[in-house]
């Protein structure tokens, strides 16, 4: 077993802008941070605008300790932002077009870091332009065989399509999508039967080695080849929901790296989520009881 594994989150980077204050988002950056609590070297790799804004998120990664060394700088488009309304702690967004993370362009940099990787977590809504799409494809087809290869569904607004996902489910070995995300692949893949029935069919179309099905606060399903697991959810009053779901991939991505049963990485990893959705803001420090239970395994 390696002692430190290297992962990757690939896709977009930008400001959750709220009413009063703006937070470091982007489901990159919440993976490769905590990723890297859990005892990872990570990296976003991903596209920030030449502009204050683009400064200012070199400068938060750096706060946080995560590596930005593949978060490449563009004069020609903006740093991306994310208009955030919270109602009862759930958000919705407004997710603004054409900006820097639309133009993720592939590098021999860029083959250099995939090929070294042992996971990396990409998503729908970095795919939305061809050419980032592009790039993101190159980057998992340059990873070894045999790497976590996680496909975050996280369906937003209208930025999403069949041929998207289905070409995300061909390049993946891990799927994570929500109660709310499994309609619409239902709808796109004419899967019938009940919850299990459909992820079961999914599993077998896609040949994926695990799908993790999460429910938010009544918990998550993990279904693998030879395995499955259902926990039902971990209790917390929850502050702040943003960025919980790319802690859990973060959690399930560590625990399957080490080779964990899936009750133990279902558990550990609604632990995670849980902890963050009580905290305000996406990338809280986790307490050391949590980070021991990877970083000392």
């Amino acid at each position: 077993m390696k002692e430190i594994f290297t992962v990757a989150g690939i896709g977009e980077l930008l400001w959750d802008v709220f009413p009063n204050h703006r937070r470091l988002g982007g489901a990159p950056a919440n993976f490769a941070y905590h990723t890297h609590q859990l005892g990872a070297e990570a990296y976003p790799v991903s596209c920030v605008g030449a502009d204050p804004l683009g400064n200012e998120i070199r400068e938060q990664l750096r706060k946080l300790d995560v590596d930005s060394a593949h978060v490449v700088e563009t004069a020609a488009y903006p740093t991306g932002t994310v208009d955030v309304v919270l109602s009862a702690g759930k958000p919705t967004y407004e997710i603004h077009e054409d900006v820097a993370w639309d133009h993720i362009s592939f590098s021999d940099d860029l083959r250099e870091v995939a090929e070294t990787l042992d996971a990396v977590c990409f998503g729908s809504l970095s795919q939305r332009s061809a050419e980032s799409r592009k790039s993101i494809h190159a980057f998992l087809q340059s990873m070894p065989k045999g790497a976590l290869k996680i496909y975050d569904v996280n369906l937003r607004q209208a930025f999403f399509s069949k041929n998207v996902v289905q070409e995300s489910l061909e390049l993946a070995s891990v799927l994570k999508l929500s109660d709310e995300e499994l309609p619409v692949l239902a709808d796109y893949f004419e899967l019938k039967g009940d919850t299990i029935d459909q992820l079961m069919e999914l599993r077998r179309l896609f040949d994926l080695a695990l799908i993790a099905y999460t429910r938010g606060p009544d918990g998550s399903l993990l279904l693998g080849k030879y395995e499955f697991d259902d926990f039902p959810g971990c209790e917390g009053k929850a502050v702040d929901s943003v960025g919980a779901g790319d802690s859990y991939t973060a959690a399930m991505c560590m625990g399957v790296l080490h080779g964990w049963p899936l009750n133990e990485v279902n558990l550990f990893a609604n632990e995670v989520s849980t902890f963050v959705c009580m905290q305000k803001g996406a990338t809280p420090i986790l307490p050391a009881e949590l980070v021991g239970k990877v970083v000392c395994s």
